[in-house]
């Protein structure tokens, strides 16, 4: 059996890129439901994404996992090295939470190469709550926003 490379170089995630991030709880365990945590969960975001120069388009948490549109902002942005260090704080204020919660070892990615493919999935992640049935409009589920855009404006100028 032929094992395939699950990531990318890593020289891919440098730059002015544009990268869909997925991270899954461990076992689908709902632990992003409590606004308390997620508003710190947030705080760590917003401080791994400044330190490595990226802007947050987009993120949900979801009850079981967490989407996140990240954009690197100039050549020296490092997305993957963002990710990684949310990735490990978030996974030890989990586990301070509640001893059972942790993420998943990996998380899924997508480096977005057309303005229409970043359309898609910015609607892609906003519309998530409503396809899981947790909301009739994205506009109303709680968890979802973004770090440095207006959603509104951002999501008209798509179009």
């Amino acid at each position: 059996m032929v094992h395939r490379k699950h990531r990318l170089e890593l020289n891919l995630y440098k730059g002015e890129r544009i990268i869909t991030f997925t991270i899954c709880s461990k076992n689908k365990t709902k632990c992003f439901t409590d606004k308390l945590l997620i508003d710190k969960l947030i705080e760590i975001l917003k401080e791994s994404l400044t330190k490595y120069n990226c802007n947050n388009l987009a993120y949900v948490f979801m009850p079981d996992h967490i989407h996140l549109v990240i954009e690197g902002c100039s050549e020296s942005s490092d997305a993957w090295k963002a990710i990684v260090l949310f990735k490990q704080k978030a996974g030890f204020l989990l586990k301070k939470h509640n001893n059972e919660w942790e993420l998943e070892k990996s998380f899924f990615d997508h480096i977005h190469r057309k303005q229409e493919d970043l359309k898609k999935h910015v609607f892609y992640v906003l519309n998530n709550p409503v396809r899981k049935q947790l909301i009739k409009e994205w506009q109303d589920y709680e968890f979802k926003g973004s770090l440095d855009y207006n959603l509104n404006e951002m999501l008209f100028s798509f179009l």
